[in-house]
């Protein structure tokens, strides 16, 4: 997820939130404090808890603080403070663009010769790399994985089972709707981006073929208005016949809690509603990844690259942040984050043994289907109009029935022509 501002999830996880501002670092008469800025204030009782009692003890003459921001003012609050000179000593990182900025305004410090870099492999180290292609500035933590999660009560009243196809799903959906009891998808296009990054992100990749599609539009080999991207909004189009009653209206919290009531049998998702929706539903969640078109040779997952560490070039403790950053590239690091925060998965290449069943199931997808990262991510979206909020118009217009698949593929092309051309990359 990119991560977006999830208000129903805050009051589901029983986590505590960091109260204290950010105000640079400090040293103790032991050693370094260093701070940590972020927007993941849902994971303030995480990182104080798990994540940095395992760091200090293993180097007990760094203090290290969790200080987060409120996610819908982080990246306004982190560049006031990195102005001031007064920013936490290590940063995280959202991906791509917003990254990218403030490592060329000089506010993220390369990390080419990091301990423990070698542990990812190129494409996750990409979403913080300069645009050379051999300079990160963030350590990758985690992704996140597209599907649905669904009411395993519901499935077992109606019988019924996990689809292994695109026209399968459609089936699925159909024997929910007439059967009554349950509102098939629990989701709406109120608030617009969940209409792109749950439905047309979270479908698309099968019919664009992942990366291939993906890298084809980068280097103009592709056009959004060619028939994979009719296809895909086609099929989101369908998904209007098992909505909520005036989807339109309903918003991302709605469909929340819509699923999390009982009311929903299947909710598109990201993998980052496992903890709450786990914490808050009293029946048993299944889950299954985007189903593939009937004959196609391979399936294709989002498994989008959420969140990094980078450091401040002008922290006074660069030896101390330098290694938290090696340790947060760790194998430990790793295998206590990911089991800490399930749905939050690490791009090691290494794969690590994760405790929470739905967060298993999720990851599995990466053995049986090819992963890909958000197609409006990378160089897409620098411009104006950024594809990644045309993408949020016309998919939740598509979505309703307010607009034609092909006029939406339509305008997404023209978009896009106003300012990107292959060779301004």
């Amino acid at each position: 997820m990119t991560s977006f501002p999830v208000k129903v999830l805050a009051a589901l996880l029983t986590v505590g939130l960091a109260t204290a501002a950010c105000t640079g670092s400090s040293r103790t008469a032991d050693g370094a404090a260093i701070s940590i800025e972020s927007w993941r204030t849902d994971d303030a009782a995480i990182w104080s808890e798990h994540v940095i009692p395992a760091f200090e003890s293993q180097f007990p003459g760094i203090e290290v603080e969790f200080t987060p921001t409120d996610p819908t003012q982080y990246d306004s609050a982190l560049a006031g403070r990195l102005a001031a000179g007064t920013a936490g000593d290590i940063i995280a990182c959202r991906p791509f663009d917003a990254s990218l900025t403030l490592f060329e305004r000089g506010h993220l410090a390369p990390i080419t010769d990091l301990a423990g870099m070698e542990n990812f492999r190129r494409s996750a180290q990409s979403p913080w790399t300069a645009d050379d292609g051999t300079t990160p500035y963030c350590v990758p933590l985690a992704s996140v994985i597209h599907g649905f999660i669904y009411n395993q009560t519901a499935f077992d009243q109606l019988g019924l089972t996990e689809p292994t196809t695109a026209e399968e799903f459609f089936d699925l959906l159909d024997a929910i709707r007439d059967d009554g009891r349950y509102v098939p998808l629990a989701m709406g296009a109120h608030d617009r981006w969940e209409a792109a990054t749950l439905g047309f992100q979270n479908i698309g990749p099968n019919y664009w073929k992942g990366e291939h599609g993906r890298l084809a539009l980068i280097d103009g080999t592709a056009r959004l208005s060619d028939q994979a991207y009719v296809d895909t909004l086609a099929a989101l189009q369908r998904w209007g016949a098992y909505l909520p009653a005036d989807a339109s209206a309903v918003t991302y919290a709605d469909a929340q809690q819509m699923f999390i009531s009982g009311a929903a049998a299947i909710y598109p998702a990201g993998s980052w509603e496992i903890a709450g929706f786990a914490a808050a539903a009293d029946f048993e969640l299944g889950a299954f990844g985007p189903p593939p078109l009937a004959g196609q040779d391979a399936c294709y997952i989002s498994d989008h690259a959420d969140i990094g560490l980078g450091m401040n070039p002008a922290t006074e403790h660069s030896e101390a942040a330098r290694t938290f950053l090696a340790w947060a590239a760790s194998s430990q690091f790793a295998e206590i984050f990911s089991n800490a925060l399930p749905g939050f998965f690490t791009l090691r290449d290494s794969p690590v043994a994760l405790e929470h069943p739905l967060a298993q199931e999720f990851v599995s997808w990466r053995d049986e289907c090819e992963s890909t990262i958000r197609n409006s991510s990378q160089f897409l979206s620098r411009g104006e109009p950024s594809l990644e909020h045309e993408l949020w118009d016309v998919s939740a217009s598509v979505l309703i029935g307010n607009m034609d698949p092909i006029e939406g593929t339509q305008r997404l092309q023209a978009a896009l022509d106003t300012w990107y051309a292959p060779k301004d990359r």
